[in-house]
């Protein structure tokens, strides 16, 4: 029998799967991590302590497995991915104490880089001129993952806070299941590369990243640019609980609708957009667009203008494709793993840094009345952070003019 021709339909059903999987449990971890305390700011403290252990250990162990994924191929390390993910879930749900959490964030994020995976096994089977679109649609697997995981973990976070885990779990079973009887490996043998363990670090990767010509500069638009979507993940359920009184419920709702906009915008909208724009220009309306909608959630008094404002934010939904098909049009089909694990190693070291500073800012105003303004701190702060980041894109953009229909190369 014919060996399966790896396809987008392939790895789309596969990030899909994952992404229910993983937002399921956004709306209850903090809420989970928040049974170990007394205090709002022990709170805070304690869910910063959980999200910045996976993100250290995801930062150390990214361009390892990207690495590991150019020599031996993308499936191997899927798999390895959603093991770690099925494992972490199960033992989350049965901790007793806050240093299992932390432990088993520890673990998952070493042993977990679908997402960059995932986009170098995209970068495999597209033509360069397809990738902005191409990774566009696998931002929709992410919103559609997005609109059914956190609506439906806040729902069964009611009944009980631990049940989304127990579910995620199963369903990452699932993807291991799949994975392993049906998605067909991408990545050629000629096209494989043995890996140099002197460069599978975090420290090689960004360096390596920042020498592709076309890509240096935007080094910082990347770092920038998560950062404050990282501090995002880390405050919104708690920012919405100390401003809004919200819970699980309120809270997977308003992600569902993040997932919605973020489906119909890289699903839908930005093959249009890019007709209309250049790549690099869209990357500049998606930062502005992004800048707007955080001065605005740190500032609304009410919980329906957060929800406003997510559907508003059309253009911001457009730029990880954007800069994603940037990077992978600068390197050769050898190192696509690298450079998505580089890319994913930057957004590591932005997710470690994230859930200490977001949860940080928290911890200081926790005990303010509630709906007091300075709650929102925390975006405040990403706003200025993607004005910065507005600033290196349009220095990028003057010194980097290019067809966008042809591929950078390094």
């Amino acid at each position: 029998m014919q060996p399966r021709q790896a396809s987008m339909a392939f790895i789309f059903a596969t990030v899909l799967i994952d992404m229910i999987s993983i937002g399921l449990i956004i709306p209850v971890l903090p809420v989970i991590a928040g049974s170990f305390s007394s205090t709002q700011a022990e709170h805070a403290q304690a869910f910063l302590w959980v999200a910045g252990a996976f993100g250290i250990a995801n930062f150390i162990g990214s361009p390892v497995l990207g690495a590991l994924s150019d020599q031996y191929g993308r499936r191997p390390v899927l798999l390895l991915g959603f093991f770690g993910l099925a494992l972490s879930f199960f033992v989350t749900a049965s901790a007793t104490a806050l240093w299992m959490l932390v432990a088993v964030r520890l673990f998952s994020g070493a042993m977990q880089a679908n997402v960059s995976v995932a986009n170098a096994y995209v970068a495999d089977i597209t033509p360069p001129e397809d990738r902005a679109k191409r990774f566009g649609l696998l931002g929709a697997a992410f919103g559609v993952g997005f609109i059914l995981g956190p609506a439906t973990g806040g729902l069964l976070g009611e009944i009980d806070v631990r049940l989304p885990f127990w579910v995620a779990g199963c369903l990452a079973l699932v993807n291991l299941a799949y994975g392993y009887f049906v998605l067909p490996e991408s990545l050629p043998l000629d096209k494989r590369r043995r890996m140099d363990w002197r460069k599978a670090n975090p420290v090689s990767a960004l360096s390596g990243l920042v020498q592709l010509k076309a890509v240096g500069p935007l080094v910082g638009v990347i770092a920038l640019s998560s950062l404050a979507q990282f501090i995002l993940h880390a405050s919104w359920v708690l920012f919405t609980s100390f401003k809004f009184g919200w819970g699980p419920k309120e809270n997977g709702l308003s992600l569902f609708a993040v997932g919605f906009m973020s489906a119909l915008v890289q699903g839908f909208l930005l093959p249009r957009m890019l007709k209309r724009f250049p790549t690099q220009r869209l990357v500049v309306w998606a930062l502005l667009s992004s800048s707007l909608t955080y001065f605005g959630w740190a500032l609304v008094p009410e919980g329906w203008m957060l929800v406003l404002l997510i559907v508003l934010n059309v253009f911001g939904y457009a730029s990880s494709a954007a800069i994603q098909s940037i990077v992978s049009n600068a390197v050769d089909a050898t190192r696509q793993g690298a450079a998505m694990g580089a890319v994913a190693s930057l957004n590591s070291l932005m997710a470690v840094l994230g859930p200490i500073i977001g949860p940080t800012l928290l911890i200081q105003v926790a005990e303010l009345p509630r709906g007091d303004w300075r709650i929102g701190a925390p975006f405040l702060l990403c706003a200025l952070l993607q004005v910065l980041a507005l600033v290196l894109a349009l220095q990028w953009q003057r010194s980097h003019p290019m067809n966008p229909k042809a591929p950078a190369h390094a």
